[in-house]
């Protein structure tokens, strides 16, 4: 089934979603990978606040390329989301529901989305230059030290997706 997904998403816009279903992301994605996850969850573990509401909210894990001359980015595809799997089971029980990347994810994340009603969404890997067209803004949001892994705001609009796993213990992968 294909579904339409627009970020930030209301409380429960999650449920309805199963594994296979083809999702169509549009609106306000942020983007962090192993880096950025380890920041974040020294963060939530001190007790602050993270850099964006985790809330409604989703990561992507991508590593951006320069942008060529009038593009708002360069390829824009999936890394492999397995790198961030030590500390996503920490995140997810904090608030972040949605994860978007590619490859299969560890036992924990999964039960941790099915725990907490989450979805993990697959990018389709080698797809850069498609997913850098559906992004119509970029910005920083936290740890510009980072250079290319800094976190990241996207803005974008049908962004294609497809859930690997879903919050009801449904997966593809």
């Amino acid at each position: 089934m294909r579904r339409f997904l627009e970020l930030p998403y209301a409380e429960g816009g999650l449920d309805a979603v199963r594994a296979g279903d083809e999702v169509v992301l549009s609106g306000v994605l942020y983007v962090g990978r192993d880096q950025v996850h380890k920041r974040l969850a020294a963060i939530v573990e001190d007790g602050g606040d993270p850099p964006f509401p985790f809330e409604g909210n989703g990561i992507y894990y991508m590593g951006p390329s320069p942008a060529p001359c009038s593009f708002v980015i360069g390829a824009a595809g999936p890394t492999t989301s397995e790198r961030m799997d030590s500390y996503s089971p920490l995140l997810i029980g904090r608030g972040l529901r949605l994860m978007v990347g590619k490859g299969p994810r560890s036992g924990a994340v999964r039960q941790a989305v099915v725990e907490h009603g989450g979805l993990y969404l697959q990018a389709f890997g080698g797809c850069g230059a498609l997913y850098s067209a559906a992004i119509r803004k970029v910005g920083i949001v936290a740890f510009p030290e980072l250079g290319p892994e800094a976190l990241l705001r996207l803005e974008i609009e049908d962004f294609p997706t497809i859930c690997a796993i879903d919050g009801a213990g449904g997966a593809i992968i």
